[in-house]
């Protein structure tokens, strides 16, 4: 996906400066801003003091479940009067109601349920919804899993262009696009080739930085899916520690910042680990900034 194919997805080259940190005297500045999924969040009493803690500690956005999850008027309202921004939603249902499902019927309330997404993100403001677009098991291969997702995501692009809203494809260890037993140096290629055989403005890639640690090296993933990626979830991994504190794994992390900066990625960065109370993610903050941002 290139950036001139994207841009035109978003309808209005006005929205360019507050989009992509461009301005009019040169390149994009490195920004990148940084977020948690709500569900982390395991304190107040509702939705806004949530949002006003969350905001307090130093957050860019937050990222909301849909199908079902947060009451999206409630989460509204306490975006609109925090100033919190809720930049997606996270689709609810895509484990288990899978796009990939042998059954007709079955992919068919898949579908409905990520095309609930796409209208509840965006009647928050949100610009995304991260989805995993199937998984390879005993009752599905890579070849079905990969043309039957395919084929309902494109039958909710209408809608996505509409709204406004990216449907973002997350790697996570679904079987799709590495070979579960071929080690730790493969390649973002099948993802890649993926995304280019949807080839649409409004789909693109959902790195998480921490999850193919163990199958292959995320900035060299990083640097082939290149303008491809739209946004980043941030989580780290290491054969000793497994799913772990960031900055407690095997995630080479300058590399990743040099790679993030060599393909100039700016955008939304969202914390995916273990959550809590306020200083739990108050840490968390803490270590996206030290190790994404080496601030």
């Amino acid at each position: 996906m290139q950036r001139r194919h994207f841009l035109a997805g978003l309808g209005s080259s006005a929205l360019l400066p507050t989009a992509f940190g461009l301005n009019e005297d040169g390149p994009p500045s490195p920004t990148i801003q940084l977020a948690l999924k709500a569900g982390m969040a395991k304190f107040g009493t509702n939705l806004e003091e949530k949002f006003t803690i969350l905001k307090g500690l130093g957050y860019d956005g937050i990222e909301l479940d849909s199908p079902g999850g947060q009451n999206k008027k409630e989460a509204l309202s306490a975006s609109g009067s925090t100033g919190l921004p809720i930049h997606g939603v996270v689709d609810s249902i895509h484990w288990k109601i899978r796009l990939s499902d042998p059954s007709a019927e079955i992919r068919a309330k898949a579908l409905e349920g990520l095309r609930t997404a796409i209208t509840e993100c965006a009647q928050v403001g949100g610009s995304s919804v991260l989805l995993v677009p199937g998984v390879v098991d005993k009752h599905t291969t890579h070849e079905e899993a990969w043309k039957r997702s395919i084929e309902s995501i494109r039958a909710a692009l209408p809608l996505a262009a509409s709204k406004g809203i990216h449907i973002l494809i997350e790697n996570v260890w679904n079987r799709m696009f590495y070979d579960e037993k071929g080690g730790n140096r493969q390649s973002a290629e099948s993802l890649a080739k993926y995304l280019d055989e949807i080839n649409s403005p409004w789909v693109g890639s959902y790195f998480d930085i921490g999850n193919h640690q163990r199958f292959g090296k995320p900035a060299d993933w990083i640097r082939l899916l290149g303008r491809r990626i739209v946004k980043l979830d941030v989580k780290d991994w290491g054969t000793q520690a497994g799913f772990c504190k960031i900055g407690d794994g095997d995630v080479d992390w300058p590399e990743v910042r040099k790679a993030l900066e060599e393909i100039g990625f700016t955008g939304w960065a969202t914390a995916e680990v273990k959550g809590g109370d306020a200083d739990r993610c108050a840490e968390i903050l803490s270590n996206m900034r030290q190790h994404l941002l080496d601030a």
